[in-house]
């Protein structure tokens, strides 16, 4: 049994998102060390949305949950597959509504 509560995956997503940055601070995603870094972030990320309570997500109707989620099963199954130009769209355009929403979740619980 798992038991890692919402609070410590939340905070999990937002050590991810800041591990992200930080790689991105030593080169950009052309650099494949980087690449494979931040890879393995959103896997982390999508692993911790998936275990997170329903109810508490839904609370944040605005972030695509599914999305984070379904992006760890690409990842993690197709990473031959993965297009840069999909990760750092992900990097630039939905880690920032989503570090916004974790945030939130966290000042509630």
């Amino acid at each position: 049994m798992n038991a890692r509560h919402d609070d410590e995956r939340l905070a999990d997503i937002v050590d991810a998102i800041t591990a992200i940055r930080s790689h991105l601070t030593r080169g950009d995603l052309s650099d494949g060390l980087v690449f494979d870094a931040v890879r393995l972030r959103l896997i982390e990320i999508g692993e911790a949305v998936k275990l997170l309570d329903p109810n508490l997500v839904a609370s944040e109707p605005d972030v695509k949950w599914s999305d984070a989620a379904g992006m760890r099963d690409w990842l993690a199954h197709h990473y031959f597959d993965t297009s840069r130009a999909v990760v750092e769209a992900t990097v630039m355009e939905d880690l920032p509504p989503l570090e916004a929403a974790v945030l939130r979740l966290q000042a509630r619980l």
